[in-house]
């Protein structure tokens, strides 16, 4: 099954340091409501059955978001909104916001939480928001954002202290997050495989990878094209096809990152989305890669 990431707009009502969407705040960019919904249905066309509305802040244009949602339930897609629950300020207010986007036939919700989001909204926004999916009967995790440093322990801590589902997950160094100074992790030697799924922005442009990957400045390696002159199933079929964005579902990151001989030592210190910029953003070793693919494949157990 496909997915995709939604960027419906990239405004937003925070400016959080480790995000990687360093230039959109404020007055950002957004679709055409209208022409969403014809995305949509060909999304649907083209065997697309899970959407997440992410990018900014989705819930300043709830209304849209919701409609769209609507839509994708209408059509037998799957719906996530990452949100930062700005919106869950009171218990009565999340309780409010839930219920309708249950009705709209919403999925999940896919809550954000770290030091840098908690600067801007209150962590008991997210656990508002949290405990009123556990009232409705709706999917939900939060998003727990971090650097593995110390500091945020009591972050973790008010998770678990009340019974929310969390997950862990690497900050990515790009976007504002680029000039933090990287600190360094030791892991198990995993292979670090990516299923990759695709990212729509505002202006129609589709990237193979929703994370950093329309930030890798130097390559543009996961940029696949514009849906203005292309369609989406000609989109989805670059990536598909493409022998090295496939060696990063199927082989992993790390085997790459040891055929380009980085050492295993040195592998072990990245995060899996770090160690994938560090190898696919520089145009010499993307270079050297995309020129010996056959012994790439060979490089196997």
């Amino acid at each position: 099954m496909r997915k995709l990431a939604f960027g419906y707009s990239t405004t937003c009502n925070s400016r959080c340091g480790h995000c990687v969407a360093a230039e959109d705040f404020g007055a950002g960019r957004k679709m055409e409501y209208d022409k969403a919904r014809e995305i949509i249905v060909e999304l649907s066309r083209a065997g697309v059955g899970g959407i997440s509305f992410s990018a900014g802040e989705p819930f300043l244009y709830i209304d849209e978001i919701a409609g769209l949602v609507k839509l994708c339930s209408q059509i037998g897609i799957y719906t996530r909104i990452v949100t930062n629950s700005y919106w869950a300020g009171t218990v009565e207010s999340a309780d409010q916001q839930v219920a309708e986007l249950k009705k709209s036939g919403l999925c999940q919700l896919r809550l954000s939480y770290s030091r840098w989001h908690q600067k801007h909204v209150n962590r008991d926004n997210v656990m508002n928001a949290a405990l009123s999916c556990q009232k409705a009967g709706m999917d939900y995790f939060i998003s727990f954002v971090t650097d593995f440093s110390p500091v945020d322990d009591q972050y973790e801590q008010f998770l678990r202290k009340h019974g929310l589902m969390f997950f862990p997950e690497p900050v990515i160094y790009a976007g504002r997050a680029a000039s933090f100074k990287r600190r360094p992790i030791a892991t198990d030697y995993q292979a670090n495989c990516c299923s990759m799924n695709p990212y729509l922005s505002p202006d129609l442009d589709m990237y193979a990878c929703c994370d950093a990957g329309s930030h890798f400045q130097q390559t543009n390696f996961f940029y696949l094209g514009n849906l203005k002159d292309n369609t989406v199933e000609q989109l989805f079929a670059r990536s598909e096809t493409d022998r090295l964005h496939n060696f990063i579902r199927t082989m992993g990151i790390s085997n790459i990152a040891s055929f380009a001989r980085m050492k295993a030592r040195e592998i072990i210190t990245y995060s899996k989305c770090d160690l994938c910029r560090k190898l696919f953003d520089c145009p010499e070793t993307l270079a050297r890669l995309r020129a010996n693919m056959a012994q790439l494949e060979a490089w196997r157990r």
